[in-house]
């Protein structure tokens, strides 16, 4: 019998994901600190409550959960204030808050304990000798902790699939020597420490005998830097046999995914042979559809001065294009291998409209080049670290946003993933109306949209039909001409209801001349001719 409850109400930080198919590393830690502490947890999720789900009887509960920005999600959603509060009304034992919803002071005084810090060593100190004060846990407790919590994955609703787990590589920022950007309060966590390959490895093994297959290395500021050699400098160089060593790791344990986040630009412009022999052994060792999230937060000069911001434009355009050479071949699964990602940040210290005419103006500079960009991550600042005064009227952001979805992502993802595309192993999770939505699972997977009817909670290749601004539409592949609802005829190029209804009524096909006759141009038959087969289920 359990006597702890973990009970994850889901954290989303910008480089740590817990919402659903993640599994945040702090559960799997508190899960296992609870274990050192001799005693017996519980895990539950917030979706599984909601669906009615008893809770266990225990002494204590741990409640992970916040967002430290607000985000959009397809399924899972974070716990939202109300929720906490009902789920500790008249719950007899301790309370303990962890996560960013720590820091929201009316929840603080409704928890008998609230730590933002390191919710799993407050867990820990409380039930070994009744107290916790707010303390990072040493490398050998997040360790030994991540290997005791690993059986918390076995009670995810998503486990085996599409689970995702975030392994955590290293704590703080490689900044920490200037203080790093205003924003953000990684550099304040001092001197980066790092957890040591083995040790990573060690901890992903124990989850894939546990049955998960896909993996992301996040929760770091910069994956180039993991293990650098820090100097004194706010941009060490980086150690690529350390990368070496745990990605090859990890991936002879043949994940389905494997997949990073974040990377300074700086790091890869400033120290192009180390960062590109790790960028190979991204390539290399990761599946494809990976993205390298760039923090350029903004294309102003002056204000990255202002701001003490980790790279210049041109550094990021560099490190763009660095990563589209070595990452730019197309994978398995139907998306190209590496690609970078930008985030832009609005709202910072010295920022004027003009700002954000840099912003837009560099992003349409990638685009002109030919260069492909997987994701622009556009966000209004968050005051974490300090306090920011109106700097751009939240009009005009909107305005900018709007801008950059309709002039460089549509016209970017329709160079990501043109017309006619194949992508594997997308995995249904909803429906709305007639429509399904679906995503491959990774970091930053693209929406998809599939307008026919479609098993849920499968995984499906389709085939690109449109696009969107941030999403696409496509049936599946090989859409089954002879068998397909008409929805899915209708989604097809150059088809729409007319002559859809004339292929559904000339049914069974049985090879392109059938289809040729059916259709009244052949043009349009020839583009429709490699989305479909004509084979026809045995009777």
């Amino acid at each position: 019998m359990s006597d702890v409850l973990i009970f994850d109400g889901y954290i989303d930080e910008p480089g740590s994901l817990g919402v659903p198919p993640y599994i945040h590393p702090l559960a799997r830690a508190t899960y296992g600190a609870v274990r050192d502490a001799g005693h017996t947890p519980a895990y539950v999720t917030v979706d599984q409550w909601r669906a009615g789900k008893a809770l266990p009887d225990s002494i204590m509960i741990v409640v992970l959960s916040g967002m430290s920005v607000p985000g959009r999600y397809l399924r899972g959603m974070p716990a939202s204030r109300r929720e906490l509060l009902q789920l500790i009304d008249g719950f007899g034992g301790e309370t303990v808050l962890g996560g960013p919803a720590a820091l929201d002071p009316g929840l603080r005084e409704r928890f008998h304990h609230a730590h933002y810090l390191d919710a799993a060593s407050a867990a820990y100190d409380l039930l070994e000798r009744g107290r916790a004060d707010d303390r990072w846990r040493s490398v050998e407790e997040w360790d030994r902790w991540l290997m005791l919590g690993a059986d918390c994955v076995l009670s995810h609703p998503d486990h085996p699939q599409p689970l995702m787990a975030e392994l955590e590589t290293y704590r703080g920022c490689i900044r920490y020597v200037n203080g790093g950007c205003s924003f953000c309060v990684e550099p304040l966590k001092g001197r980066p420490v790092f957890r040591e390959p083995a040790s990573i490895i060690a901890e992903a093994r124990a989850l894939r005998e546990r049955g998960v297959e896909n993996f992301r290395l996040g929760a770091q500021t910069c994956i180039i830097s993991y293990h650098a050699e820090l100097d004194g400098t706010d941009c060490p160089r980086p150690n690529p046999q350390a990368l070496e060593e745990l990605l090859s790791g990890i991936s002879a344990l043949e994940p389905r995914v494997l997949h990073v986040d974040n990377a300074n630009p700086a790091v890869i412009a400033r120290h192009p042979a180390e960062s590109g022999e790790i960028l190979r052994s991204l390539v290399r060792h990761c599946t494809p559809g990976n993205v390298l999230a760039l923090g350029m937060e903004t294309a102003d000069p002056e204000v990255g001065r202002i701001n003490n911001l980790n790279a210049t434009p041109e550094e990021v355009l560099w490190s763009v294009r660095e990563i589209n050479r070595l990452g730019g071949e197309r994978g398995e699964n139907g998306l190209p291998l590496l690609l970078p990602g930008i985030n832009i940040l609005v709202g910072l210290e010295g920022e004027r409209k003009s700002s954000l005419d840099l912003n837009l103006r560099f992003l349409k500079g990638v685009l002109d080049q030919g260069l492909l960009l997987r994701r622009i991550n556009i966000r209004q600042v968050m005051p974490v670290r300090r306090e920011f005064p109106e700097t751009v009227k939240h009009g005009d952001f909107l305005k900018f946003k709007e801008r950059v979805r309709e002039e460089v992502d549509r016209p970017m993802l329709e160079r990501l993933v043109p017309v006619g595309t194949v992508l594997r192993s997308v995995y249904t999770e909803m429906r709305e109306g007639k429509v399904a939505f679906g995503r491959q699972i990774g970091s930053y997977p693209l929406l998809v949209g599939i307008p026919h009817p479609v098993e849920m909670g499968a995984f499906v290749d389709v085939a690109v039909v449109g696009h969107g601004f941030r999403s696409i539409s496509a049936v599946r592949y090989p859409l089954q001409v002879n068998e397909c609802h008409i929805t899915a005829l209708e989604a097809l190029p150059g088809l729409g209801r007319k002559r859809a209804t004339r292929l559904f009524r000339a049914r069974p096909m049985n090879g392109p001349e059938d289809l040729m006759e059916a259709l009244d141009d052949p043009r349009v038959a020839e583009g429709v001719l490699p989305f479909i087969s004509f084979r026809q289920s045995q009777p």
